[in-house]
């Protein structure tokens, strides 16, 4: 697992070597998920975007560090560990839980400084303003299992490794609990574009839900549809990497 160098924040890695004054792309990851996920997106953008992925706490090497389990937490203070790091262009991308933590992180980059980012990418998310009461947080181990075979994007290993279970639902649930309850205030937008990637057979996010954050901005949205289900970036991500290319 990647550890951090010690001038680098434990917020935040960079996997790809970019060209010099390259926009950068901050990476925020799905329930469960660590900055680690964002490795071959990097890899795919560099070397004409720089690509950040954030690292949040209580999983990998942050293991030891309390897990946050509200979005507007997780959010507050991914915008205090970026603030001092984002100089230049920079674009947000968020794939499930990380969508509206990169939404709200944008907010107040927006309202907080001088400068937001350019562009929001939200990925395998409906938006803020399309509600659904979900108790996934509260299923035991087992209910929370199933969930994470159904959607796939988990090493089967893992779920298999009784130890490695035991590390990995804590943050699982935390994670679930921060996305369901989350609820923004009808009416919240960002004033960049935002580009939506969505997978044609997600069972958790419909096109058309996904499409609902045209709402969530002030200067327009488009959305792209893949073929797969929750984890659809895993089979699109050279296809994924050329659009943020040519949005950024």
């Amino acid at each position: 697992m990647p550890v951090p160098e010690d001038n680098q924040s434990p917020w935040t890695r960079d996997f790809a070597a970019a060209d010099e004054g390259a926009p950068l792309l901050v990476c925020f990851p799905h329930a469960g998920g660590s900055a680690a996920y964002f490795r071959p997106l990097a890899q795919a953008v560099a070397p004409g975007v720089r690509t950040l992925a954030v690292q949040y706490p209580g999983r990998q090497d942050r293991r030891h560090e309390p897990l946050l389990e509200s979005v507007p937490a997780l959010a507050e203070a991914a915008f205090e560990a970026l603030r001092p790091e984002l100089a230049g262009p920079f674009a947000f991308f968020g794939h499930s839980l990380g969508a509206v933590v990169a939404f709200e992180v944008a907010r107040r980059f927006e309202q907080l400084t001088a400068q937001g980012p350019a562009r929001l990418f939200t990925s395998a998310r409906r938006a803020p303003s399309v509600v659904r009461e979900e108790r996934v947080h509260l299923l035991d181990d087992a209910g929370l299992l199933t969930e994470l075979g159904r959607l796939g994007g988990t090493d089967t290993a893992v779920l298999a490794d009784a130890d490695l279970r035991a590390l990995v639902l804590p943050v699982v649930r935390a994670d679930y609990r921060a996305v369901e309850t989350y609820r923004a205030a009808p009416g919240t937008r960002v004033t960049c574009p935002v580009t939506v990637f969505v997978g044609d057979a997600d069972p958790v996010t419909a096109v058309s839900d996904a499409a609902a954050w045209e709402g969530h901005t002030t200067k327009g949205a488009d959305v792209q549809v893949f073929q797969g289900g929750h984890f659809y970036l895993d089979r699109h991500t050279a296809a994924v990497a050329s659009a943020i290319a040519a949005a950024i």
